[in-house]
């Protein structure tokens, strides 16, 4: 994360650095390197669907609903070695769902729920540096805990386990990365291709770097797709500022989510 000069012939690293991509967008640890990651996000949707039936009131009927989340979130990832990250998310997370006012059965007028949520895990592997010829292979497993599993709007019921792939390459105009991972669904009990995202990174200057991308399709679904931007600000070699901002782009994404947060740096080697 705390780049290098680029040696001659690196070129395409301009914009990242050597280090292994983490899900985080736009960053990247390199071997010894502790990044945490404090940050804030809100979440509105004007038309979330539900069903009541989800809340124990009868009807499998699809309606769309007002909703809201704030959550107070931590990141933490850690560069094993050259090929190797390990990466840890939590949340304190709040939610409220307002329901449809087509929706004439007992459902709650407005639903709220809180607690701790969101554990979850990855490992980040990366199999093929890049060269000036061919991009950089890195795969990657996400593991999410169960947690609050009687909360519908914050719970994570099941273990969940999502491998992917993904391939970066870059160019004198930035850097693009491509990856999509593989989610199970119990109902109906198939395996999907989940979530997919074609992004790009731009260094602007030694202190600024922007980021743009499409991400969506978890599930399966072709409906929940987002328009996602980002910048980072260098405040110092050991702490970035940074803004990211997602704006829904299809029927049952999210309408708008923004994050704010400060990412800081430990070399410990």
């Amino acid at each position: 994360m705390a780049q290098a000069p680029v040696a001659l012939g690196q070129e395409y690293l301009q914009d990242r650095g050597a280090g292994i991509p983490l899900s985080l967008f736009g960053t990247y640890a390199e071997k010894g390197e502790l990044l945490v990651y404090p940050f804030y996000e809100f979440s509105r949707d004007r038309n979330r669907e539900y069903q009541p039936a989800e809340f124990g009131f009868g009807s499998e009927q699809d309606f769309r609903g007002k909703f809201r989340s704030s959550a107070g979130q931590i990141f933490v990832a850690y560069g094993l070695t050259d090929r190797l990250a390990l990466e840890f998310e939590a949340a304190l997370m709040s939610a409220a769902l307002e329901k449809s006012p087509h929706d004439a059965f007992a459902t709650p007028v407005r639903i709220e729920e809180s607690g701790f949520t969101d554990l979850e895990g990855q490992l980040r592997w990366r199999w093929r540096n890049e060269n000036d010829r061919r991009p950089e292979i890195f795969s990657y497993l996400e593991i999410t805990v169960p947690s609050q599993k009687g909360k519908l709007l914050i719970g994570d019921p099941d273990w969940d386990f999502r491998p992917g792939i993904g391939l970066i390459k870059g160019f004198a105009w930035g850097t693009v990365t491509v990856r999509t991972d593989l989610e199970y669904n119990k109902e109906p009990d198939v395996l999907d291709v989940g979530e997919t995202a074609i992004e790009y990174l731009k260094r602007l200057s030694p202190a600024w770097r922007l980021y743009l991308g499409i991400d969506g399709g978890e599930g399966g679904a072709i409906d929940e797709w987002d328009l996602i931007s980002g910048l980072q600000w260098r405040v110092t070699d050991f702490a970035f500022v940074k803004v990211d901002n997602a704006l829904g782009i299809s029927s049952k994404a999210t309408d708008w989510a923004p994050e704010v947060g400060i990412l800081f740096l430990f070399p410990t080697r």
